[in-house]
């Protein structure tokens, strides 16, 4: 069942379900769907109610959840374009030969290919051997800290996600995007910190902001700086 309660300008649209539970909860999912559980016997009235006390913080789940997606850029990749590593700007360079290759020399991100359909490959297989090598040794002190509250995870793995940086499955695997590998170390480091509160606590309570704030105090500001820098 699909309702909505205005709250300012806002509008929250809710999926409800009942059932045989004493207490109303809500929920916000990292899709920024937002679902409310609650008694059979709870009246409409009393669950907009609840919903409207509770809209702020339903807010600013959703919108933390938006700023962790991933922008996507339209690359041509041709020579003059832009492209980051590490939080650094390099120019591309393209040269037709028959030695593929990517490197950085200076300012530039040198690429030769074989034709130009091959760049793109290229640079995103560049990218991902990259991330390969750097994310483990930037999560290696990062997994060690968190040892003192008894959890590590199980692995730590790449996946192109068109919606995410990161993600924590269940059984404690951490996921990242190769794509974070363009953003500055200490915005990886706010990814993978933020997967490692997960281990701890599951959702986005206040526990886990806590955690998050006491392993990295400035993380407002290296998630801003990862939301502006790849948007």
């Amino acid at each position: 069942m699909i309702e909505s309660v205005q709250f300012g300008s806002a509008t929250i649209v809710f999926r409800l379900e009942f059932s045989d539970r004493k207490t109303l909860g809500i929920t916000v999912t990292p899709d920024m769907e937002v679902i409310v559980r609650a008694p059979v016997d709870a009246s409409m009235e009393a669950i907009r109610e609840k919903v409207r006390k509770r809209a702020p913080w339903i807010l600013k789940q959703q919108s933390q959840f938006l700023a962790y997606f991933p922008k996507t850029q339209v690359r041509k990749y041709v020579s003059g374009e832009t492209h980051l590593y590490m939080g650094r700007q390099f120019r591309l360079l393209v040269t037709i030969g028959p030695v593929e290759s990517v490197k950085l020399k200076g300012k530039f991100l040198e690429v030769v290919a074989s034709d130009m359909t091959k760049v793109k490959g290229l640079v995103k297989n560049w990218y991902l051997e990259h991330a390969k090598e750097k994310f483990p040794l930037i999560a290696s002190p990062l997994i060690e800290r968190f040892k003192r509250y008894k959890v590590e995870p199980s692995a730590l793995v790449l996946r192109e996600m068109s919606t995410r940086w990161g993600s924590c499955t269940p059984k404690g695997k951490i996921i990242l995007n190769p794509e974070l590998i363009k953003a500055p170390k200490a915005c990886i480091e706010y990814v993978i910190i933020h997967e490692l509160c997960h281990l701890v606590h599951h959702d986005h309570t206040q526990k886990f902001m806590d955690l998050q704030t006491k392993e990295m105090k400035d993380w407002v500001r290296w998630k801003s700086k990862l939301e502006k820098l790849l948007a």
